[in-house]
């Protein structure tokens, strides 16, 4: 295998682990202060007891979050030292305030995990909101860096390489940020409350009638805020589109499988893009549809790839990614769009959710997931063969060292055993401490949210 396809697929093969657990640490903290909320708005202990068992999860994703983070920021150094030469004296910002944000993330989860039994209730409501503060804003630092590949700014180079003009802020605000960080934490919380709607939607169909009511809460809170989260997600989607129109055109005209430059261009759903042929095969065009998209006009003018050099192209897969990451955006809104409708005109009133849509909910955690991760292989995928965007190829930042295959496998195997870790510990404990059990606690004794009896 070419030693830079290599580098490419062991860091992306490291980065897919960590966006697994990074994402749902956001999403899964933001579910838990919502729930601490209802709790002491409501009074209605069922929330705290959702917050308690909620956090276990929370926390065993965490602990694989924060390290499997740290091998991606060693792997940056020791596969792309080309790439963070550059990093070091433009965009390294963003990592250095990244580390504070981790301090604060893991600190506040300490205090909220293991001193909740002596904080008042809206302590707790505090505590937590911080831990969503801090994994929110790590994410956002990280992302900084990302878009600033996509859209550099903040520095001009010679030819020679030598970087000079650095301007460190502009670099961080540069002109995709906003509404990339935007995207990423709305779609961060949006697969949090699809992970809460699996679970609560599988224990309907698995459970008895005394964990009922306690899953149709969770389910609805989950539906609520999934409705809401992918209903922005599409819109910032749209910003995101907007912004690969005016920074980086030839990314949208190989999305769209797009060659000619061209007004009122269409949207092609499905097919496949053939490159010699200068064609999106078996693809089903919305006419226009693209420049609107594009410029919020149906006149808009799309540039096309034959504007650019060949070798400039992103590979022609980015269509299909494009297709799967949209697809599932809007699936995922349709879905809980119709969840709700149905639970206010039927299942408000008692009536249980049909089988066959609580099976679609369980699956939605992971497809949300799946969309998660097609997302960043395209953002990734269509700035190729850029690592920085008009300034770096992805062959001149990758390291010149080898014996690179045995490390991946050998990485690959750690990821694997680490995702298998996870399943067992999370599955031996609930299995462990079954719901049943906390709701006799608190039905006998009453249950402070992390086990404290009063």
């Amino acid at each position: 295998m070419d030693q830079v396809v290599l580098a490419r697929a062991f860091f992306g093969t490291s980065l897919a682990f960590h966006i697994i657990y990074a994402t749902l640490g956001i999403g899964l903290s933001f579910m838990v202060f919502l729930s601490e909320l209802l709790h002491n708005w409501r009074k209605d202990r069922d929330y705290a007891l959702m917050a308690k068992r909620w956090t276990k999860s929370m926390g065993i994703l965490l602990g694989v979050a924060i390290p499997s983070g740290t091998i991606v920021a060693i792997q940056l150094s020791l596969l792309w030292p080309g790439f963070m030469k550059i990093v070091g004296q433009v965009i390294s910002v963003p990592f250095e305030i990244e580390i504070f944000a981790f301090f604060l993330e893991a600190l506040a989860l300490s205090i909220y995990v293991y001193a909740a039994d002596r904080l008042s209730p809206y302590m707790r409501v505090i505590a937590v909101f911080l831990v969503a503060v801090g994994a929110t804003a790590s994410a956002v630092l990280i992302t900084s860096a990302n878009t600033w590949m996509n859209t550099p700014a903040g520095f001009d180079m010679k030819p020679d390489g030598t970087i000079y003009h650095v301007n460190p802020w502009k670099a961080f605000f540069n002109p995709s940020f906003v509404d990339t960080a935007y995207h990423v934490v709305i779609s961060a919380l949006m697969t949090g409350a699809f992970a809460v709607v699996s679970a609560a939607a599988y224990r309907l169909l698995k459970s008895g009638r005394e964990e009922e009511a306690i899953h149709r809460k969770a389910l609805i809170l989950g539906l609520v805020t999934a409705f809401i989260t992918s209903f922005f997600t599409i819109f910032t989607g749209h910003d995101s589109a907007q912004n690969l129109h005016r920074y980086t055109p030839e990314k949208l005209a190989a999305a769209e499988g797009l060659f000619e430059t061209t007004k009122y261009a269409p949207i092609v759903i499905g097919g496949f893009v053939d490159q010699k042929e200068q064609t999106v095969k078996y693809g089903i065009e919305i006419p226009y549809f693209l420049s609107f998209l594009a410029g919020n006009r149906f006149d808009t003018e799309v540039k096309g790839l034959n504007e650019f050099p060949r070798d400039t192209w992103p590979p022609a897969y980015v269509h299909t990614l494009f297709n799967v990451m949209v697809g599932i955006g809007i699936l995922l809104f349709v879905v809980t769009a119709y969840s709700l409708y149905y639970w206010w005109k039927k299942a408000r009133a008692g009536k249980p959710f049909p089988r066959w849509l609580l099976w679609g909910l369980a699956y939605s955690g992971p497809v949300s997931m799946l969309g998660i991760e097609v997302g960043w292989i395209f953002s990734c995928s269509g700035r190729q063969p850029w690592t920085i965007y008009g300034f770096q190829r992805t062959t001149e930042a990758a390291t010149k060292a080898g014996n690179l295959g045995g490390l991946y496998i050998l990485f690959s195997l750690v990821y694997l055993m680490l995702s298998v870790m996870v399943a067992v510990v999370l599955i031996s404990y609930f299995k462990r401490n079954p719901l049943r059990k906390d709701l006799d606690l608190l039905k006998h004794v009453g249950v402070k949210p992390h086990g404290s009896t009063h």
